[in-house]
C-alpha cells in the first residue's frame, strides 16, 4: 500500500496530578516513572519498530521544546514542534498532518499516540497500531485503538463500536466522556471501549476532514499554512474528538487489549510498576517493614515506611507528600490550598 507512516506523540502537557515531581518546566512525560528514562523516551523506545525516527514528530509547548531536543538528541530538530500556546488536539494533529503531507504526501499515514503511558505488552501495542494503520489506508478512515476496559472507570472516555466493517474493524457509533460508574457497567456490558487516545489516517484523510467539519481550526490552516504561530494564534481551542470525530461518518474502531494505562495519577503506579509480595511499588531507596499496597517515590532521598498500608509517598529536595492512594486521585484541592512557595518549585 502506497504512503509511509509516521508517528506522531503528543507530549505538551504541563498537568499537576504528578506534583511535587511534575511542574511546568518538568511534567510528567520527562519524568522517569516507569523506567530509569523519562516517559518521553520509553513512549520513543517502543515505538521504533512502527516507524523510523525521522518520521517521529514530537509536539510539546513552546516552553519545553529545547527540553525535549536535548532528550532526544538523535531526533531531528525540526520534528519538535513547539506549539506557542494550548489549543487542544484538533489544531495540534491538524498542524501535525499539515506538516506531514508537506514534508511527503497526502498518502502517507500518521499514528497519533501520548508520551505518557504505561504499556504493558509492548509487542501487542505494536501489532495494534500497525492494524490501525493498514485499516486507515484500506478504508480511507479515521481510525481509533478502543482498549478492551478492565473496569468500570469513571475517569476514561468511552466508545460504542457500531456495525461490522470487517472484524474487528468496525464503525464508530458515538463516544461517551466519562461516563458514571453505572453507566460505564452499561457501556461495557454493550461491548463499549476505553478511548484511548490512539489514532491513524491517511493525513490527506484527516485534513479533509479538518476542512469539512472542524471551523475551529480549518480557517485558521487556510489562512496561516506557513506560519506555524500564526496559524495557532487564529484557531479557537478543541479537542480532536469533539472537533473532528463526533462530526464524522468516516471513525471506525479497533479493540486493543496490551496492558494500556494513562497512568493518570500516582496510585496508577500500583497498577503498572512492579510490586514486591506485599503489593508495594516502590521507585528509587526505600526501606518497608509491615507496610502493605503503598506506592513510593524518592529521588535522592531514602523513604522509610513501617507499619501502613495503602499510602503514596513521595520524597523530592526537601519535600516530601504523604498521602492515602485514594486522595491522590484527586490532588487539586491540596494544590489550590499550598502556599505558592510550596506548590511552585
Amino acid at each position: 500500500m502506497s504512503g509511509n507512516t509516521w508517528i506522531v506523540v503528543l507530549a505538551g502537557g504541563v498537568g499537576s496530578r504528578f506534583w511535587p515531581m511534575s511542574t511546568p518546566r518538568r511534567p510528567k512525560q520527562l519524568l522517569p516513572l516507569l523506567s530509569e528514562q523519562p516517559m518521553l523516551l520509553d513512549t520513543l523506545d517502543r515505538l521504533t519498530p512502527v516507524a523510523p525516527l525521522h518520521h517521529a514528530l514530537v509536539l510539546t509547548n513552546a516552553e519545553l521544546a529545547t527540553a525535549v531536543r536535548e532528550l532526544l538528541p538523535d531526533l531531528p530538530p525540526e520534528n519538535v514542534i513547539a506549539e506557542p500556546r494550548p489549543a487542544g488536539t484538533a489544531a495540534a494533529l491538524t498542524w501535525a498532518a499539515h506538516e506531514i503531507a508537506r514534508r511527503g504526501s497526502s498518502d502517507d499515514v500518521m499514528i497519533s499516540v501520548h508520551a505518557d503511558w504505561a504499556i504493558a505488552d509492548v509487542p501487542g501495542f505494536q501489532r495494534a497500531l500497525l492494524d490501525a494503520a493498514d485499516a486507515a489506508r484500506r478504508e480511507h478512515a479515521l481510525v481509533t485503538v478502543g482498549i478492551v476496559p478492565l473496569r468500570p472507570d469513571p475517569g476514561l472516555g468511552y466508545i460504542e463500536p457500531g456495525a461490522v466493517v470487517a472484524e474487528p474493524l468496525r464503525r464508530v457509533s458515538r463516544f461517551v466522556e466519562k461516563p458514571s460508574v453505572e453507566r460505564a457497567t452499561a457501556l461495557i456490558a454493550a461491548g463499549g471501549l476505553w478511548n484511548s487516545g490512539i489514532f491513524a489516517w491517511r493525513v490527506g484523510d484527516l485534513l479533509a476532514e479538518v476542512r469539512a467539519l472542524c471551523p475551529e481550526v480549518s480557517g485558521a490552516l487556510d489562512a496561516h499554512p506557513d506560519d506555524l504561530p500564526a496559524f495557532f494564534a487564529a484557531v479557537t481551542p478543541v479537542a480532536i474528538d469533539t472537533g473532528v470525530l463526533e462530526r464524522s461518518g468516516r471513525v471506525m474502531v479497533l479493540p486493543g487489549a496490551f496492558g494500556w494505562s494513562d497512568v493518570g495519577t500516582w496510585a496508577a503506579l500500583r497498577d503498572v510498576r512492579p510490586r514486591d509480595a506485599e503489593g508495594n511499588a516502590v521507585g528509587g531507596t526505600a526501606f518497608l517493614k509491615d507496610a502493605r499496597a503503598n506506592v513510593v517515590h524518592a529521588e535522592g532521598q531514602t523513604v522509610v515506611l513501617y507499619g501502613v498500608e495503602d499510602l503514596v509517598v513521595v520524597a523530592q529536595d526537601g519535600l516530601t507528600l504523604v498521602t492515602t492512594v485514594d486522595r491522590a486521585r484527586q490532588l487539586k484541592p491540596l494544590l489550590d490550598a499550598l502556599p505558592a512557595a510550596i506548590r511552585v518549585r
